[in-house]
């Protein structure tokens, strides 16, 4: 398993390489081919032939029209369309039943190639397009057209769906199962959002080439493909923003946010290595690890920044307009932010909070899980991460039960009845901390005497465990022993007393005279009533007696 994450690892990290290179390579076509002579277009049906440069008076924009024009009306045309070559003035003429198409000169030819060589070319490739175009506009042609969109659309349903297969059994594969499992609750690791981010971008790219097929398949939905697209290239192509003697167009900016994303994934596949592959091996504690990693990271962010701003060519002294107008933000509207990364810098080097440490801030308590630029992820005791600002534990009291020692002393507080001896019940309690494995033999476990309370004698046991973490589990199963103990010694826990003490034989309560007339009157009438009840019951009962005799004789 070792293995096949250290190749996962390394064809993460090659696949980016190979992305920061294709970017770099792609924005360098892009420059040459806007530094280079401008050129335009000749098609037919949307189907590029050749480009033409500029002659004399006539731009290459001119040209291509004036071209465009001629060869659509020929295609169009049901009659065979005659391409020949004339020469005039010493060039090449290239003529279309008859029409002048284009004057070849010598711009248009490349290095190691004539003139009358260049016309051949272009004279084959215009009648071969021509054909084509008329071929196209055939009923026939039609009919094959729609038999293969509905064959490459069905063909596209599939492949999405084979797609969709391929990438879940690579996600089980790549990602372990905790990951998936519904019970777990455990979130997707980053590989499996990589995998389906790239699954959205195959399907995507496999549907837009599916489209761009079928609207290949039409001369007239080619045309208008091919036109949106060059408008979309040239508004994508064209300069947006200037800096310095530099001008940058949309996909030069959308290359370089991708490149710098790239900087930052390669920085973080280096920083995970670093931290596995490295630092695990050394005897260093976990939050020195954890702050010689952060270093890490944000430094390789820092130079690869650095190195792709200068390999893109842009002057870092250009930024300095840039940096002053992120200072003004920073000071209005960003402050927060920048205090959080300031806060977060110095926790981690200052290490008063490292990562693993058991801490208290506020109303949470909980192990520090992870230290970020901007916040701190503490796990608390029922398992929930409190996602804490960094600048409130530079703010507020913090207990770190872990700073520069991990033994913490635990308090238990224990109240005895008076007729307990006292050297009993301390030898009692220091059993109890001897027998608990979690309880540490250095220091010592003490036993205080805290002095006489109303009904009891109040002790103190003090002990030092190792794991701040486990405290509230360790001090229950130290109160089961204790409560255990002093069961076996018949040592009582004294329940709270309160003693009443009257000082004459009757209350000093005083009635009134009506009141107490009314309660002799009532106690009097309930006497009558019980007396009547009962001469009742005994006339019943003398009845009964009577006829049970007559009833014998």
């Amino acid at each position: 398993m070792n293995s096949f994450l250290r190749f996962r690892n390394a064809v993460v990290i090659l696949i980016i390489v190979v992305l920061v290179l294709l970017g770099c390579l792609i924005t360098t076509e892009i420059s040459v081919q806007a530094q280079s002579t401008p050129t335009d277009a000749v098609t037919v049906d949307g189907r590029k032939l050749f480009e033409v440069t500029e002659a004399g008076q006539f731009s290459a924009e001119n040209r291509a029209a004036d071209a465009n024009l001629i060869l659509r009306e020929a295609v169009r045309s049901p009659d065979s369309v005659k391409v020949e070559i004339v020469e005039s003035n010493q060039l090449p003429v290239i003529l279309v039943n008859n029409r002048h198409l284009l004057t070849v000169t010598q711009q248009d030819t490349p290095t190691g190639r004539t003139k009358d060589e260049q016309a051949k070319i272009w004279v084959q490739r215009i009648t071969e397009a021509v054909q084509q175009g008329q071929e196209e506009r055939r009923l026939s042609y039609f009919w094959r057209a729609i038999l293969l969109i509905v064959l490459s659309v069905f063909g596209a349903i599939a492949l999405h769906l084979l797609l969709g297969w391929v990438w879940r059994y690579w996600s089980r594969r790549l990602v372990p199962r905790e990951a998936n499992h519904p019970e777990t609750g455990a979130q997707p690791k980053g590989i499996e959002l990589f995998l389906q981010l790239t699954l959205v971008v195959v399907r995507s790219l496999l549907w837009i080439g599916i489209t761009i097929y079928i609207t290949d398949l039409f001369p007239f939905t080619r045309e208008w493909s091919r036109r949106i697209a060059n408008i979309l290239l040239m508004s994508l192509t064209s300069p947006v923003i200037t800096i310095g003697e530099s001008s940058y167009s949309v996909i030069n900016i959308i290359i370089l946010i991708s490149l710098f994303f790239g900087v930052l994934a390669i920085a973080g596949t280096l920083t995970n290595l670093l931290r596995s592959r490295v630092l695990r091996i050394t005897n260093v504690s976990r939050g020195v690890q954890e702050s010689i990693a952060v270093a890490t990271h944000y430094s390789l962010i820092f130079i690869g920044t650095v190195l792709l701003l200068q390999i893109w060519g842009l002057d870092i002294s250009s930024l300095a307009i840039l940096a002053s107008v992120f200072g003004v933000a920073i000071g209005f509207g960003l402050q927060g932010v920048a205090k959080e990364l300031v806060s977060g810098f110095v926790i981690t080097f200052e290490r008063a909070i490292a990562v693993g440490d058991f801490v208290e801030i506020g109303e949470f308590i909980g192990t520090v899980e992870r230290l970020n630029a901007r916040s701190t992820y503490i796990r608390t005791l029922d398992d929930i991460v409190v996602i804490v600002p960094n600048s409130r534990l530079l703010d507020t009291e913090v207990v770190n039960w872990n700073h520069q020692s991990s033994a913490s002393r635990l308090v238990l507080p224990v109240r005895v009845a008076y007729e307990v001896n006292i050297n009993t019940i301390r030898s009692a309690l220091l059993k109890v901390a001897r027998e608990n494995h979690d309880v540490l033999k250095k220091p010592t476990p003490l036993v205080w005497f805290q002095g006489y309370g109303e009904d009891f004698l109040n002790f103190q046991l003090l002990v030092w465990i190792s794991k701040p973490r486990k405290q509230f589990q360790i001090k229950s199963d130290l109160y089961f022993q204790i409560d255990e103990i002093l069961r076996q010694e018949n040592i009582h826990i004294p329940f709270p007393q309160r003693s009443l003490n009257l000082r004459s034989g009757s209350l000093p309560l005083e009635l009134s005279p009506k009141l107490e007339n009314s309660l002799s009157q009532l106690s009097e009438s309930m006497i009558a009533l019980l007396k009547s009840q009962l001469q009742k019951d005994n006339s019943n009962g003398a009845n009964n007696q009577a006829a049970k005799t007559q009833d014998e004789k």
